[in-house]
């Protein structure tokens, strides 16, 4: 740096030089020179004195100023040159105006200013003792750019104090105006705000993590960003820093997955996934840590230990039926996520489930063999107790790259929550369209964690829980290993999420209403055939005043309907039984325009599938979609005129049969 700075400083200061020279050799204007080589001396002095402070000078104004001040002098130097012409015929052709001098004059007095500005704003805070530094003569064109200049100066040199309010002068700029932003990165500003968040009081901290959320608005910033090295002082935050800090830390991470998904896998890498499901499980559930062990788990673990011959046939089994979801007979057989339980039961779900998690997930390296090695033992329950107790010490002393809990658990109950919320929205961002990050976020407690948050939660830690499942849920749509591991229709964990969702649709009353229809009908593959539950709350709002509500139901019933689940059958007679017919209809006929062609699909695969229900009969069905099929907007879609055209084709082979209603 010092080098670049001292080589951008060193032509200058030879013009300068040749500009005092000339000045003393001048035949002609000797009072006009004299005043530039005054001018010129005391710019070259303040040159001087740049160039021996080169490594405190602040490079990205450096470059400017010094850009500008080489034209000045190389414009004064052809001025003063021309004085210096001999003879008469000289003098005639080398004409120079007075207004030049003046000119000149003014030129040299803004470099002299731009000079003086810039040594004043690369000294420390000590050197310049809270001098107002004001604007230098450069600024008059751009003012916002040699504020930027200061505030990163500031960061660069000043008190942790100073650094903290420069910070939240960054934030205001950021906030303002998309433009401000990019001249803050432009100009160095990441750098510094980084080193903030690393080394700063806790309101630098925060105010410099605000910032980079808030600069991270495209593609291009956020890459910035990322070569910068934020991923590793955020996961360093993320893991030691004070709550509130941490929080705005999450912010930051969700804001840079927005806007730049390709970050995501970079982010996973620091392990900021885990740190993330550590701090939305704290005072969550009981176990907030994918590895630690509760001690209300050892007898659980014992018992299993015991247990373990007859469980192995059980769990063979399941290992067997992988695809259960694709498998109507093995459907039958396995009890659904959504079962008898009721939402007020959620805690007792999350308790009883956690020791066999734990089992599971954790001790498949370690616990199991020294359980096993235990059971052969004459008193292999004692043994096992034992082991069991010294396994327990060993994890819940090690807390494998989780946030440390030091302290946390005196924060304010509001912080608590904001840090919540932050955790959901980044797990959120980062969820979405990554089949990596959504099975790490699966496997670890994360999901039993959005369950209880979207029954106990604040409103925006409700609404960002809601979102991070919908992000989950539509990858797991695409995704049959991850829905298959994730929400298999015996884990607990799916129970407690689907359970959560049901009371929030069948409530039909919060912001949460959309995405939680959308998570529902990412999970239709999942469903058995005997589970009718979710349908009927979700026909009802097909007769919803909002359009929007009433699309996303839609749409979420066709997933259920659709041909390429294998229970579409079943669905679509539930759909049926639950009046889903006549609501559509009407959407048809008499919804906005968003909401038809989703309507017409659904009725269009409702047809398909049970041509022979009385109900569409009586309804007319098969009229709606010949009305349908000569309407413009439904069939400049392929899709929708293909559909149009398979389910008349089915309910006109049964009317031909003399299905009632159809004469």
């Amino acid at each position: 740096m010092a080098d670049k700075v001292k080589q951008i400083l060193a032509k200058p200061i030879q013009l300068a030089d040749q500009v005092i020279k000339a000045a003393d050799e001048v035949s002609s204007f000797k009072t006009e020179c004299s005043d530039l080589k005054s001018k010129t001396e005391k710019l070259v002095g303040l040159l001087r004195q740049a160039a021996r402070a080169s490594n405190d000078l602040y490079e990205r104004p450096t470059r400017r100023i010094i850009d500008d001040t080489q034209q000045v002098l190389d414009k004064a130097l052809t001025l003063v040159q021309k004085c210096r012409a001999h003879g008469m015929v000289k003098r005639v052709f080398n004409i120079i105006p007075a207004a030049a001098f003046r000119k000149m004059a003014a030129q040299l007095e803004n470099s002299i200013g731009d000079v003086s500005w810039l040594l004043r704003v690369s000294a420390s805070a000590s050197d310049r003792d809270d001098e107002y530094l004001g604007l230098p003569p450069i600024a008059a064109n751009e003012p916002i750019l040699c504020l930027i200049w200061e505030q990163i100066a500031i960061l660069c040199t000043g008190s942790l104090e100073d650094r903290s309010d420069a910070a939240a002068s960054l934030v205001s700029l950021a906030r303002d105006n998309d433009r401000y932003g990019k001249l803050i990165i432009e100009e160095g500003g990441i750098g510094p705000l980084l080193k903030l968040v690393k080394e700063g009081k806790l309101e630098g901290q925060e105010n410099a993590a605000r910032a980079i959320g808030l600069l991270g608005r495209d593609q291009e910033s956020v890459e910035y960003m990322i070569h910068a090295g934020v991923c590793s002082v955020f996961a360093k935050i993320l893991k030691e820093g004070p709550m509130k800090v941490q929080a705005v830390v999450a912010w930051a991470v969700s804001q840079l997955a927005a806007q730049y998904p390709k970050c995501q896998d970079l982010f996973a890498q620091h392990n900021i996934i885990r740190l993330l499901v550590s701090h939305l499980a704290f005072e969550t559930v009981q176990e907030h840590s994918k590895y630690a062990i509760t001690t209300k788990s050892l007898h659980a673990v014992v018992v299993a230990s015991n247990n373990s011959n007859a469980n192995h046939h059980h769990l063979n089994r399941a290992n067997n039926n992988a695809n259960e979801d694709d498998d109507p007979q093995v459907q039958s057989k396995i009890p659904h996520p959504l079962g008898n339980k009721q939402p007020n039961q959620m805690h007792d779900v999350v308790a009883s489930t956690m020791a066999m998690n734990a089992l599971s997930k954790s001790w498949q390296a370690n616990g199991v063999n020294q359980i096993n090695h235990a059971r052969t033992n004459s008193n292999g329950n004692i043994n096992a107790v034992k082991q069991t107790h010294q396994v327990y010490h060993h994890h819940s002393n090690h807390s494998l790259s989780g946030a440390s809990t030091k302290g946390r658990e005196l924060e304010d109950p509001s912080t608590k929550a904001d840090m919540k919320a932050m955790a959901a929205r980044a797990l959120w961002q980062l969820a979405k369209g990554n089949p990596p990050i959504c099975r790490s976020i699966t496997e670890s407690r994360a999901l039993l964690c959005f369950a209880v948050l979207l029954e106990k939660g604040r409103e925006d830690v409700q609404y960002n829980s809601a979102m991070a499942l919908m992000e989950i849920t539509a990858v797991a749509e695409e995704d049959a290993d991850l829905r298959r591991s994730a929400f298999k229709p015996n884990s607990p964990a799916c129970k407690a999420v689907v359970d959560q969702l049901f009371r929030i649709i069948e409530k039909a009353d919060s912001e949460l209403l959309i995405p939680c229809i959308k998570a529902v009908g990412n999970l239709a593959r999942t469903f058995r055939a005997t589970e009718t539950r979710m349908i009927s709350p979700l026909v009802r709002l097909l007769d919803e005043r909002e359009a929007e509500v009433s699309r996303e139901a839609c749409t979420a019933l066709t997933k259920f309907a659709y041909t390429e689940n294998y229970l579409h059958l079943d669905h679509s007679k539930a759909i049926i039984n639950a009046g889903g017919a006549k609501h559509l209809i009407q959407l048809v006929y008499f919804g906005e325009q968003v909401v038809q062609s989703p309507a017409v699909v659904l009725l269009c695969y409702i047809a398909m599938h049970v041509p022979d229900s009385e109900e569409l009969a009586d309804a007319k069905v098969l009229t709606v979609l010949e009305w349908a099929s000569k309407q413009g907007h439904f069939v400049q879609d392929e899709e929708v005129e293909t559909l149009l055209q398979e389910s008349k084709g089915r309910l006109e082979l049964y009317q031909s049969r003399g299905s009632r209603g159809f004469h």
